[in-house]
C-alpha cells in the first residue's frame, strides 16, 4: 500500500484527499498546513494518520511514498524542492511552476536524487484523451487541421487568480487547459504565436486570446478569462468532420460529427478524475521512472516556455521573478 501526503488544505487538496480515500493501493497518510489546527481538522475529516503544522515535517516523514503539492502557484517550486531534498517523490498541481527556470531547478533536483517529479494536469491522464487520439488516428474526421478551446469564469474575487504575489492571472491557472488541449491533439513544431491580453490594475492578465500556427500548417485558437463564464469546450476540426469535447478539464463526453453521421461517446465512470494522474505517478515510481508518459517533464517545460513568452509579450511579470 502506497502512502501519500498532501501539502496544502484548500479546495484542490480536498478533492485529492477524497480521491485517495476512494482508490485502491494507495492511502492518504499525512497532510501538512502552515497551521497545525487546519492540518488536524483536515486529517480528521479525511482520515489521514498524520497531521503536520509545517511542510518541512511532512517532507521529513520517510513513510511517505508520494507528496501531492496543492499550495498556491507561487509556492509550487519551493515546496517541491523541499520535498525532493528530503527524499520524497512529488506530484505537483498545475502549473508545475511559475516559469521554465523554476521547473528546470525542480527537475534537476529530482534527477540528482533519483526521484519522481511530475505535473498533475489531470486532462493529460484522462482516458477520454486516449479515446480522442484513437479516433483521430483512425481517420474519424479526416486529416486534422485546427483546434479551438476556451476556459473561463467570473473569478475576480479569488486571490490566487488576481494577486501578482501568488502568480495570478487567467493564463497560468486556466489558460493552461486550452494550451494543453491543443498540444495533446495537434501539438507539433510551432512556427509563431499571435496573442493579445487585457490586464488588471494589478498587472496580471484578466483575459487573453492567442493563435498558435504550427509549421505543418495546423492552427490552434485558444482563450482564457477570469472575467466571464466560458463553455470550457474544445473542438478538433478535420477535413471531413469534427470532434467536440464538452469540458476540456475532465472530458465527460465527446461528440463526433462526420457529414450526416453524429454520435456521442461518454466518459467511463470515475472517482473525481484525479485518480488517473495519481495512478500514473505511482506506476512511474514503481518502475523507477522520474516522469510519466502522459505528462513528461519535457512537455511541462514546453508549456511553461510558451506561457513565459506570452507573459513577456503582455508585460506580466511577478514580483519574485
Amino acid at each position: 500500500m502506497y502512502k501519500a501526503g498532501i501539502i496544502g488544505t484548500g479546495t484542490i487538496a480536498r478533492k485529492m484527499a477524497y480521491t485517495l480515500n476512494e482508490m485502491d493501493g494507495v492511502e492518504l497518510y499525512a497532510v501538512a498546513s502552515r497551521s497545525l489546527e487546519k492540518a488536524k481538522a483536515f486529517a480528521l475529516e479525511y482520515n489521514a494518520q498524520k497531521a503536520y503544522g509545517s511542510y518541512e515535517e511532512l517532507a521529513e516523514d520517510e513513510d511517505i511514498d508520494l507528496v501531492y503539492v496543492a499550495t498556491p502557484h507561487s509556492a509550487h517550486a519551493e515546496n517541491a524542492l523541499l520535498c525532493l531534498e528530503k527524499g520524497r517523490n512529488v506530484l505537483v498541481e498545475k502549473p508545475f511552476a511559475v516559469n521554465v527556470s523554476q521547473a528546470e531547478k525542480v527537475f534537476s533536483k529530482a534527477r540528482e536524487k533519483g526521484l519522481f517529479a511530475g505535473e498533475a494536469l489531470w486532462t493529460r491522464f484522462h482516458p477520454m484523451k486516449k479515446k480522442i487520439l484513437e479516433l483521430i488516428n483512425d481517420g474519424a474526421i479526416g486529416e486534422v487541421t485546427s483546434v479551438t478551446a476556451e476556459a473561463g469564469g467570473f473569478l475576480t474575487k479569488v486571490p490566487r487568480l488576481t494577486e501578482p504575489e501568488l502568480a495570478g492571472g487567467a493564463l497560468l491557472d486556466i489558460g493552461i487547459y486550452p494550451l494543453n488541449f491543443a498540444s495533446m491533439m495537434i501539438g507539433s513544431e510551432i512556427e509563431r504565436i499571435d496573442s493579445s491580453a487585457v490586464l488588471t490594475e494589478k498587472g496580471v492578465d484578466a483575459q487573453n486570446g492567442f493563435v498558435i500556427t504550427y509549421k505543418d500548417g495546423k492552427m490552434a485558437i485558444l482563450a482564457s478569462s477570469i472575467l466571464s463564464e466560458s463553455s470550457w469546450s474544445g473542438v478538433i476540426y478535420g477535413t471531413t468532420g469534427r470532434i467536440e469535447a464538452d469540458y476540456i478539464l475532465d472530458i465527460r463526453k465527446i461528440t463526433v460529427v462526420n457529414g450526416d453521421k453524429r454520435y456521442e461517446i461518454n466518459s467511463p465512470k470515475e472517482i473525481s478524475g484525479f485518480e488517473f494522474e495519481v495512478q500514473a505517478a505511482l506506476d512511474a515510481i514503481a518502475q523507477g521512472k522520474c516522469e510519466t508518459n502522459e505528462m513528461p517533464q519535457s512537455e511541462t517545460l514546453k508549456m511553461l516556455g510558451i506561457m513565459d513568452g506570452l507573459r513577456e509579450k503582455w508585460g506580466v511579470k511577478y514580483p519574485f521573478e
